[in-house]
Formats: C-alpha cells, sequence, structure tokens
C-alpha cells in the first residue's frame, strides 16, 4: 500500500472480511444512468413517468450526511449525479454495514425513485451493495500549483473529484468522432500508417529513437506520417486521412506535448485552397457541434470560428511586423540581432525565428498565413505565380499553430533535389538521408495532391476553452515522482504537425 491508503479505512477492510464480506465483489450490477433517471423524476408537485419506479443505479459515493437514522449521500456515475437516501427502517439487515461506507467507495444502490420533502430527485435504498472500497480518501479540494501537478499525476481522481474535467474529456471524443463524420462524409477513407520509422521524414523535429533488435536496425518513433499517407495517394486511394500519434523529442509547455495526437489528410485532384476549404469547414462545424455555435472563448477572448477566415501572406506579415523584407538577408539577420536569437548559420532557418518572435503573436485569427518561401518548404509545390514562395498556408488561431498545409510536390527529381539540400543543411532535426523510397513511389506518379495535417489536441484547447495542451490530454507528460509522495488534501469528514 502507499502513503494515500488510509488506516481507518484499512481497518474497516479487515472488519468486513471478518464479517464475511467482500470489499470487492466479482459481480457488478446492470445499472440504469443517473443522468436518464434524473431526468424522468419529476418533480415532487408534478412526477416524471419514473418516479415510485425500484431502479438501480452505480457509481462513486461522494460523500456522507449521516442524521442518525437517515443518511444522505450524493453518488456520480458517468452521466451525472443524484442523492441516496439510505434509511434504518428500509434498510433494517444493512444498516450496521453503514459504518463501513466512506467518501470515495464505489456502490450500487437499488431503491425507489421519487423526492424529498424539500423537492430534491432522490432514490430511496432498499438493497446497498459495496462494489469497490476505496482506502484512499477523496480530494477535498485542490489549491495552487504543486496541486495542479498532482491533479496531472492523479487524473484517475481528478476526473471525478474537480468539476468540469470529465466534460472536457467527453468533448475531446466528441470532436475526434466530428473530424471522422466530416471526412466520411466527403468520400474520405481512414487508414493506419507505421508508427515505427526507418527513416526521420515528415517534418523537421528532433525524434525519439529505438532499437529493433530482430532486424538489427534503429528505428524512429514517427514525427509525422505524411510520407506514408502519400504513397497511398500514388496507390490510388485518393483520399486518405489519419490521426496519428506523433511524437517529437522537444521540449514541454503549455502547447507542446512529446507525445501528441495529429490530423492528416490528401486529396487527389486537390490544392493548398482545397485544404482551405476543408480547414474552415471542419472547424466551424466542430466548433457548432461541441459548443452549440460558431464561437468560442479562449483566454477571455471570444473567436467565431465561422467561415471564411481571413488570409494574409507570409512575405507582407514580416514586412508589417518585422519592419524588412523576409529575403534582405542582410535586414533580417540585423532584426535577429535586435531581437536577441541565437545566431544561426542557415539563413532561412533564422529569418523564419524573426517570423515567430515578430509575427505570429499578433495572429489572433482565425487565420490563413499563405505562401511561405520555398526554402523553409521541402514538401511543398512552388507557386507558378512566383517561384520565391511555395502554395503553403498555416492556420493560426489566437497567436497559436493549429494547421499547416501544401499543395504536395510531386516531382520525383525536384524533391529529391530538396531531400539532398536538407541533408546537407547540417540542421540536427533535417534527416540524416535521403529516402529514396519515397522518391522511388514518386516516380510512379502522385496526381496533383492536396494535404495538411492539423494539431488535434490543440484544436481541442481553442474550442474547450482549455489554456493548456495538459487540460485535454488525460495524462500529460510529467516528471517521474517518488512513490511516497505528499498525499493529496483529503476530505473535512476524514481524519488535474505536418511541418
Amino acid at each position: 500500500m502507499t502513503d494515500l491508503a488510509h488506516p481507518d479505512r484499512l481497518q474497516k477492510i479487515e472488519a468486513m472480511r471478518a464479517a464475511g464480506i467482500d470489499p470487492y465483489p466479482c459481480r457488478g450490477v446492470a445499472a440504469e444512468k443517473i443522468s436518464d433517471l434524473a431526468a424522468a423524476a419529476g418533480t415532487r408537485e408534478e412526477p416524471g413517468p419514473r418516479a415510485g419506479e425500484q431502479v438501480t443505479v452505480a457509481g462513486r459515493l461522494m460523500g456522507l450526511r449521516d442524521f442518525g437514522k437517515l443518511i444522505f449521500a450524493p453518488l456520480l456515475d458517468r452521466t451525472g449525479r443524484i442523492q441516496v437516501g439510505l434509511q434504518k427502517k428500509r434498510l433494517e439487515k444493512w444498516w450496521p454495514e453503514r459504518k463501513w461506507l466512506d467518501g470515495g467507495d464505489l456502490l450500487a444502490i437499488t431503491g425507489e425513485l421519487g423526492h424529498t420533502q424539500k423537492g430534491e430527485v432522490t432514490i430511496w435504498a432498499t438493497k446497498v451493495l459495496l462494489l469497490a472500497k476505496a482506502v484512499a480518501p477523496p480530494p477535498e479540494k485542490w489549491h495552487g500549483l504543486a496541486d495542479k501537478e498532482l491533479r496531472y499525476r492523479r487524473r484517475y481522481a481528478d476526473l471525478w473529484a474537480s468539476p468540469g474535467v470529465a466534460e472536457v474529456f467527453k468533448k475531446r471524443s466528441q470532436i475526434l468522432s466530428g473530424i471522422r463524420r466530416f471526412l466520411e462524409a466527403r468520400e474520405y477513407i481512414e487508414v493506419e500508417t507505421p508508427t515505427l520509422h526507418p527513416l526521420l521524414g515528415g517534418a523537421a523535429a528532433k525524434p525519439f529513437v529505438t532499437h529493433h533488435n530482430a532486424l538489427g536496425l534503429d528505428l524512429f518513433l514517427r514525427i509525422a506520417p505524411e510520407l506514408y499517407l502519400k504513397r497511398l495517394i500514388v496507390g490510388g486511394l485518393e483520399r486518405v486521412f489519419e490521426i496519428a500519434r506523433n511524437f517529437r523529442n522537444e521540449g514541454i509547455s503549455q502547447r507542446h506535448n512529446p507525445e501528441f495526437t495529429m490530423l492528416e489528410l490528401y486529396e487527389a485532384q486537390a490544392d493548398y485552397e482545397r485544404m482551405m476549404e476543408i480547414a474552415e469547414g471542419l472547424t466551424e462545424s466542430l466548433c457548432r457541434e461541441v459548443n452549440g455555435s460558431t464561437t468560442t472563448t479562449f483566454n477571455d477572448t471570444e473567436y467565431s470560428l465561422a467561415a471564411p477566415f481571413e488570409r494574409k501572406t507570409y512575405a507582407g506579415l514580416f514586412r508589417e511586423h518585422a519592419g524588412v523584407e523576409f529575403d534582405d538577408q542582410e535586414a533580417v539577420r540585423a532584426k535577429a540581432k535586435e531581437l536577441g536569437l541565437p545566431p544561426e548559420e542557415e539563413y532561412w532557418k533564422l529569418m523564419n525565428d524573426v517570423f515567430e518572435a515578430t509575427v505570429e503573436k499578433h495572429l489572433e485569427g482565425p487565420i490563413f498565413v499563405t505562401d511561405y518561401p520555398v526554402q523553409i518548404c521541402p514538401l511543398a509545390k512552388q507557386s507558378s505565380a512566383d517561384p520565391r514562395f511555395a502554395e503553403r498556408f498555416e492556420l493560426f488561431i489566437a497567436g497559436m499553430e493549429l494547421g499547416n498545409a501544401f499543395t504536395e510536390l510531386n516531382d520525383p527529381e525536384e524533391q529529391e533535389r530538396r531531400f539532398e539540400a536538407q541533408v546537407a543543411s547540417r540542421d540536427p532535426e533535417t534527416p540524416g538521408e535521403v529516402d529514396y523510397d519515397y522518391i522511388q513511389a514518386l516516380e510512379y506518379g502522385m496526381p496533383p495532391t492536396g494535404g495538411m495535417g492539423i494539431g488535434v489536441d490543440r484544436l481541442v484547447m481553442v474550442i474547450t476553452g482549455e489554456s493548456s495542451i495538459r487540460d485535454v490530454l488525460l495524462f500529460p507528460a510529467m516528471r517521474p515522482q517518488a512513490k511516497a509522495d505528499e498525499a493529496l488534501p483529503a476530505e473535512a469528514s476524514e481524519a488535474p504537425a505536418k511541418s
């Protein structure tokens, strides 16, 4: 047992076993949803269709108010909370066992659905079954950063002890289902591609490296599924998407977690203009489905996610906020020095660092930043209107990048040249070797294609209004913690892209 196990509760378990009662029985019960019963109870003055019926519920005991021969206790399941009334006159045989109950225990209650004299919906119990004894007291409340860290570590308690937490993850599930419905209605098919990659590719990021013993081969946890999905376009699947777990061996912040969820999709005969339509439609649809409107509040600011979104070019924004032209190397290096950015030998990476430092904070959006310099877009098609730029956009909301899309490069010779330039750049976050298998795939012919990646975790943040990525991940990455950490405060009654 850990330090969370309370001695009084452990003694109760011993007493129950001595009395022949199993505190952890094998079988549960056929329980109804608490929300359905609460809705069907009506009021004391106008009883509902289920009032007076015998019903069975199961859930977590959230506390006890003992009035001697009467105990009131709120019971919580995945759908809601309802009050249970335990009366000695209805539970004569069971009544001595009440002394073994504590807040946090899991119970099944069978009884009559009704109301108290004050009108509160209540199940008047005729049978009580302990489903699992909680030896750790439930948390009373959370205070400050230290306890917020504990909330993330002990999400299993946070989900039922902290109001609103479970609702965020129900909305996340709703968003994932909505993504699938939206794309499947447009004839996309969902696919699965490898998580272990023999070559680093699809984005610029530092990977996690592992080793396959049987093959004697180092492998990378995927940083993006992009190159495999585009192979499927070559294969003729034409419209594909994947909701993929990606891994990047980088820092942790309010917007970054080393393991994250990315939606990537590819459509033949499409381009980045088509991807903007998909991004607008998908974002608007999900917001309406989850929030009941096309608006959301994020960091105390209200945003409309109704299409169409604003569009501005990379070069224009660079000029507006950095005060120099993106391709004026001398001026850009001077601006970088003025901003205190670390010097970079590779100019185009430094230029993009200046963009991120000067522009992104102004991108309240939703806004598409379009037409990126071709040198920082190794997988995007060059613009026919101006060869300095690639047909690429990024979607920003609240200064945060949510999506990235291209008109995909499908010229195998040009793709090989760009891969070779990446490898030669000596950037540690770029591929160490050219992916010739992908070049071979392009040699079979890939049709004109639009592709897009959307950060699902960040999209959930925006739609649910959660300012930290940790609040939309059930188990965010955390530093290891000793087994004997300080327990959570107990109840007073007992002594938490495509690049």
